[in-house]
């Protein structure tokens, strides 16, 4: 009863007393980001005279779900707490692709017991329009691979949105030089040829994803699993696995496909597959952002903090700079000065490997195309509403 009682006044104290102690409470919650729903995490920050600073950083989720498509108007700057003037800042969203370079490369296996089947097609067509939806946000390479000792290049890295489908139509007419399936060996050397292919970009952030297709489990024995599992673990890319068939299992697959993976039972589903795929790694390209902005600081350090609003939710992250030298004449879309050093890019690479999706996770296909054909005849019967 009398813990009853103290609740009671508690609520009456603060009736009392006004709204002005619970109201500071509510706003202080809403400034300080309390209770966030969404995740911001800074990948690199920098600022620069005469007075920019600008931040690169992902938007996720509760559920660790990509938040593509926000707008600068959907975030609000604050430095030392204080709301910083749209107009006075001139925040802005800059081009990604000024700071980020993002590749992908697709493995296909080709191996005797694909080229041998009747899913080739199908298989040519599901890349074709993978490679399609990504073009746009990427660069995209399409690699293959066999029992050989070497993988296959179909179609090279090339410029965001330069077409590729005649080189893909390389697919339809491949010749296994191997029967055999090297898939372990494949997958080390195509994370090798991600990493060399980013290196000799000039921008100093860089994100690569390779997706791995195959039927069936390794059977050249070239390289051994636990070594193409280290691989794996040890990059800094995201990996995706889609597997057709009985041969390859979901274990298999959640080791390939650290980010997520898709097994279906035959080729029908592999268009949905890709699809899905793609979809997803684009969702997780355009999460990131580069806000620049203005700063109105003329001198001494500061705490900047950006806060990413919705209808939803809200969530922040912090940046300090120093101000020192600031002044006007300042163009928010100037690049920023990131850091490329090796010890700055050590740090980033072991904050991407931990932002690259869920680990190992089945992926369901969303197999709209193939519903089975007794549900839609059910769905004849059902009378109208």
């Amino acid at each position: 009863m009398s813990r009853r009682l103290a609740g009671l006044r508690t609520i009456a104290g603060c009736l009392i007393s006004g709204w002005m102690v619970c109201g500071c409470l509510i706003s202080g919650c809403l400034i300080s980001g309390c209770a966030a729903g969404l995740k911001l995490t800074r990948i690199e920050a920098a600022h620069r005279k005469p007075s920019n600073v600008a931040v690169f950083f992902s938007v996720d989720d509760k559920k660790g779900e990509p938040v593509a498509d926000l707008l600068a108007s959907d975030f609000k700057i604050y430095e030392d707490d204080k709301l910083v003037s749209v107009d006075e800042s001139r925040q802005t969203i800059v081009n990604p692709e000024i700071a980020a370079a993002h590749y992908t490369l697709l493995l296909v296996d080709m191996s005797a017991s694909v080229t041998a089947s009747d899913q080739v097609q199908q298989i040519v067509a599901a890349a074709t329009q993978f490679e399609s939806k990504l073009e746009h946000y990427q660069r995209v390479a399409v690699y293959a691979f066999d029992g050989s000792k070497n993988l296959y290049e179909i179609t090279p890295f090339v410029p965001t949105g330069k077409e590729t489908a005649q080189g893909l139509g390389a697919l339809a007419t491949f010749r296994t030089r191997d029967p055999s399936t090297n898939l372990n060996g494949g997958v080390v050397q195509a994370l090798a040829e991600l990493d060399k292919q980013l290196d000799r970009t000039s921008v100093p952030l860089r994100f690569g994803t390779l997706v791995v297709f195959t039927d069936g489990t390794d059977r050249a024995n070239r390289v051994p699993f636990q070594n193409m599992v280290d691989a794996v673990e040890a990059s800094r890319h995201a990996i995706y696995a889609i597997g057709v068939g009985h041969e390859i299992d979901d274990s298999t697959l959640s080791r390939i496909g650290k980010s997520g993976y898709i097994r279906v039972e035959d080729s029908a589903a592999l268009a949905n597959a890709f699809n899905q795929i793609g979809e997803r790694i684009v969702r997780f390209t355009r999460r990131y952002y580069l806000l620049s902005y203005c700063s109105p600081a003329r001198a001494g350090k500061h705490k900047v903090s950006v806060e990413a609003v919705t209808k939803q939710d809200r969530g922040r992250l912090d940046y300090e700079f120093d101000a020192a030298g600031f002044g006007p004449d300042c163009d928010p879309n100037r690049p920023p000065p990131f850091d490329t050093s090796g010890k700055s890019r050590k740090v980033r690479n072991e904050l991407l490997q931990t932002n690259a999706g869920d680990t190992g996770a089945r992926l369901e296909v969303k197999a709209h195309d193939h519903e089975p054909a007794k549900d839609k005849d059910k769905d004849k019967d059902k009378p109208a509403h």
